[in-house]
């Protein structure tokens, strides 16, 4: 039974209701498999016995026979999520000690559903960065490592913890937040299938805010088909959250059937870079080639926006952090800084939130302020909105013209080295989000599908972008991807 945590959420939930093995027995197995990782440094908080509580009311609602999909699959929860009694600290020392009296809409839906938490996933500090490297808990690491190299890599960021997780087969599925590509770009760097959804397809409410015009959840896993059935118990309206939509939410699953004859798919010429490795656009052709094969048409389309969404991106990120974020002050909640007789409220401010941010979350507290300064607003935020309505309007152009979803690399490279990055200039890590940050300024979903390996060994993934609340067909076109490229690695274990 140690292999249990192997499995996928299809396979796992089809065998449970066969009575092949229990919910107790899959969570167990899970909680073996984290116990003997901690190397990775995946897990920020484990909740072993939460974990087993939920699985043995699962198995029962399984041999009642109206279990939902979801019912007895264990799952990490990335450190974001807002969990009743249990820490969350979203990576940052700021929120020491914080257990919230709520559980976040999205968890809320995943319990109900007799999902089991193993436990929370380590993240960036406040979802801010590409490597995993900001979090207050330590970087997490890749399963992954190159042939014959020991070199310890990035899982990606910021939801590098649950991409780490579900590549090492710790949990069969986690949750992710995506504002910029922080669910895509660390799937892609670790083999493995993330989603992100189009922009209020699913809650907000109790997930730690980033930048709220941006963020969005969604699920990381290891098949295209787990994803379907795990972003379908993450979605719904919530009127908890101002921004969800109040759409019915289609059976992803049963979209999947792998039949794209007749789509048309559209190939970005913005998306060729300078310098871009050979590798990423040989994978790119061969993606393209591989739908064709499957009955696609295959057209050249021109998002001419594009090479203006990172600057918008840095600008309209750091200005809603700025403001989110003002809300951490040591008062109510978290860490509070001492301060000495004669000090009053303003030092405790100051102090608190220069020991409790982490040095890129104040660079972008600063950035973020900088922008929305008198003076600077229109010059730089009411600019950087401009040309998010114009990336908008290529994408309506392009999918008004007939085209089904659009086809791109996920990551500029492969996984690079903890620490490889760190020195650098901060422009060079935030342009790991050049193929992914689009998506997210229009609204539209996208997700990550493995398709190929590097020369040394790692995982590389191409990014499929939908129709706004297109999810089920882009999920279809995914698995089309996901069939023709029979991607199957899995990481020489390590740890």
């Amino acid at each position: 039974m140690t292999d249990l945590a192997k499995l996928t959420i299809a396979t796992a939930r089809d065998a449970m209701r066969a009575g092949d093995f229990t919910s107790v027995e899959l969570t167990q197995s899970c909680l073996d498999a984290i116990d003997n990782a901690k190397a990775l440094n995946a897990f920020s908080t484990n909740t072993p016995e939460i974990a087993l509580d939920q699985a043995a009311k699962a198995d029962t609602r399984i041999q009642a026979g109206d279990a939902p999909d979801m019912c007895g699959i264990p799952l990490g929860i990335k450190d974001l999520f807002c969990t009743k009694g249990v820490q969350t600290q979203a990576g940052s020392h700021i929120l020491d000690g914080f257990k919230p009296e709520y559980e976040s809409t999205i968890t809320s839906q995943l319990f109900d559903r007799g999902a089991v938490m193993l436990g929370k996933l380590n993240m960036d500090e406040f979802a801010m960065g590409s490597s995993n490297e900001t979090s207050y808990y330590g970087p997490v690491t890749s399963p992954w490592r190159r042939e014959n190299d020991t070199t310890a890599l990035t899982p990606g960021g910021s939801s590098g913890g649950s991409a780490s997780a579900v590549s090492a087969d710790l949990c069969l599925g986690a949750t992710g937040t995506d504002t910029g590509g922080s669910i895509r770009q660390p799937a892609a760097f670790t083999g493995i299938v993330g989603v992100k959804p189009t922009y209020g397809r699913a809650s907000r409410w109790g997930v730690v805010a980033f930048a709220s015009s941006l963020d969005q959840a969604g699920p990381m896993v290891k098949t295209v088909r787990d994803s379907a059935i795990m972003l379908e118990a993450m979605c719904g309206h919530d009127p908890k959250d101002s921004t969800s939509a109040d759409m019915a939410v289609p059976d992803f699953e049963a979209a999947l059937s792998g039949d794209i004859r007749g789509k048309k798919i559209g190939i970005p010429k913005e998306y060729r870079l300078d310098g871009m490795p050979a590798e990423i656009e040989t994978l790119w052709a061969e993606g393209a080639e591989k739908l064709r094969d499957a009955g696609a048409e295959i057209v050249d389309i021109s998002l001419p926006h594009t090479k203006y969404a990172l600057p918008a991106y840095y600008v309209i990120a750091p200005a809603e952090a700025s403001s989110n974020l003002a809300r951490y002050d040591g008062v109510k909640y978290g860490h509070r800084a001492k301060i000495t007789s004669g000090e009053g409220i303003t030092e405790m401010y100051e102090r608190t939130r220069a020991e409790g941010f982490g040095p890129e979350v104040q660079r972008r507290i600063m950035i973020g302020a900088y922008v929305l300064s008198a003076g600077f607003y229109d010059a730089y935020y009411i600019r950087a909105q401009k040309v998010r309505t114009l990336i908008k309007q290529d994408f309506e152009t392009v999918f008004a013209s007939g085209v089904d979803a659009i086809l791109t690399p996920a990551t500029p490279s492969a996984a690079f080295g903890l620490g490889e990055m760190a020195d650098a200039d901060p422009i060079k890590m935030y342009l790991n989000d050049v193929f992914t940050v689009t998506v997210n300024l229009a609204g539209l979903p996208g997700v990550s599908v493995p398709t190929g390996m590097d020369k040394s060994g790692l995982p590389l993934g191409l990014q499929i972008i939908g129709r706004p609340w297109g999810e089920a067909d882009m999920l279809n076109v995914a698995y089309a991807l996901e069939t023709a490229s029979k991607f199957d690695s899995k990481p020489i274990k390590w740890w």
